[in-house]
């Protein structure tokens, strides 16, 4: 007589909800080696690319969270960016009890969800040969409040030019000063302050260091730039480059600037049904553009010249409206006076 089949557990029925959420239906061949025979699985790989091993077991479960819960990625967005392979990263999210369908409820009050970007999957729909290995320490994802499931890519910010030429890229395309002289800078990741922003600095080895930091409202996202000038040479053109993606906000993702509204320092596209909008500005704003290919918004800004020693502050926005005036809604946003003031002031550290 046929053993009966065991009786589904926890742990069996978290396993299958995880290949039938994450795993596509097929599966490619096992790679080879030059000898023909099956590569051995690996539980993780050389931090390489995208590829960014987590250091502990609560980064490990962090960063799951963000992919499993929010980002919804793949057995193999995963594995680019964890570097482990299928096996582990199951082993891992029934561990943690991680599953598609068991995030926490966000409640009504709650903010805008803000999160790092994972990396691993390009925040771009075109012209990815002019964004190589893109930086996850410079992206940000921020969710739209009608679909759990949409977001847009902040990178903040994506470039800064100086009289000393690109002296930042958060991807590979163009040279920087830094490429020239094959100096490779250090990776970096997000920091979660006590009060709930996002912020991440880095020192470039001439001395001048940058800030990015994000604070999620429930009207609106604020972003503020901070220069410090730690070299000994005057900086002049201090123009900035940030960039806001829309793949992953569904029917905002059309490769064109039909849906687009530009009146700088408002930057916005438009649903295809035509009633709801994601707006982004930053002040003080050089340049109003979009690119259709990627496809993204710009309101880019340009830091005032900054002498050795000296600081320089940059303020951005990004909000969603749902309605159709749209240039009502800049005019609304225009009176919070989010580039004046002091509570805003209040939010960008004087030092």
């Amino acid at each position: 007589m046929p053993a009966s089949p065991a009786p589904l557990n926890r742990r069996n029925l978290l396993t299958a909800s995880l290949a039938a959420a994450l795993l596509p239906q097929t599966q490619p061949a096992p790679a080879q080696n030059e000898a023909g025979q099956k590569s051995q699985p690996q539980s993780a790989r050389t931090a390489t690319g995208q590829n960014r091993p987590p250091a502990s077991e609560d980064e490990l479960r962090t960063w799951l969270e963000n992919m499993v819960w929010y980002h919804r990625y793949t057995f193999a967005e995963i594995s680019e960016v964890t570097g482990l392979d299928p096996e582990a990263i199951t082993q891992s999210l029934v561990k943690f009890e991680i599953t598609p369908d068991n995030a926490p409820p966000r409640g009504a009050e709650a903010p805008l969800l803000v999160l790092p970007y994972p990396g691993g999957r390009h925040p771009r729909i075109g012209f990815l040969d002019g964004a190589i290995e893109p930086q996850r320490e410079t992206k940000i994802s921020i969710f739209t409040p009608w679909d759990p499931a949409s977001y847009v890519v902040a990178d903040i910010p994506e470039a800064l030019w100086s009289n000393l030429g690109l002296t930042y890229l958060a991807h590979t395309h163009i040279p920087t000063v830094w490429d020239k002289q094959e100096i490779t800078l250090e990776r970096l990741e997000w920091r979660r302050t006590a009060e709930g922003a996002l912020e991440c600095e880095r020192k470039l080895p001439n001395g001048i260091a940058f800030r990015t930091r994000v604070v999620a409202g429930r009207d609106a996202v604020r972003m503020s730039l901070r220069l410090v000038n730690g070299s000994p040479q005057p900086l002049s053109d201090l123009r900035v480059q940030n960039c806001v993606m829309l793949r992953g906000a569904a029917g905002f993702d059309q490769q064109t600037n039909d849906n687009k509204v530009l009146q700088s320092p408002y930057v916005a596209v438009r649903s295809e049904q035509g009633n709801r909008w994601i707006i982004t500005a930053w002040d003080p704003c050089q340049r109003a553009w979009a690119n259709p290919p990627c496809p993204c918004l710009h309101s880019d800004p340009q830091f005032p010249d900054c002498g050795p020693g000296e600081v320089r502050h940059l303020r951005g926005w990004l909000s969603f409206y749902e309605g159709t005036e749209i240039e009502r809604e800049f005019a609304r946003i225009e009176q919070t006076g989010w580039r004046t003031t002091s509570e805003w002031v209040a939010q960008i550290p004087a030092n």
